[in-house]
């Protein structure tokens, strides 16, 4: 048998929430993409692609001063 092979500690002396990771990605973004194909006998029937798009909404949406907001 071989001996176990070490892994190097990627995350050695980091003190990283979920917190953390879950503010970094919403502030840089995230984007998912799938494809699904369900087919019979070797035909295709439905061919679907999938796309997410996840971030803060600050990111997506246009800013808007204080003097263009409506109600003012």
């Amino acid at each position: 048998m071989s001996e176990p092979v070490e892994l190097p500690e990627l995350f050695e002396g980091a003190d990283v929430s979920l917190l953390d990771t879950v503010d970094h990605l919403l502030n840089k973004g995230l984007v998912l993409t799938g494809e699904v194909v369900i087919g019979l006998a070797g035909v295709d029937l439905i061919y679907l692609r999938l796309s997410a798009l996840l971030c803060a909404a600050d990111r997506v949406l246009p800013k808007v001063s204080e003097e263009e907001e409506p109600g003012s």
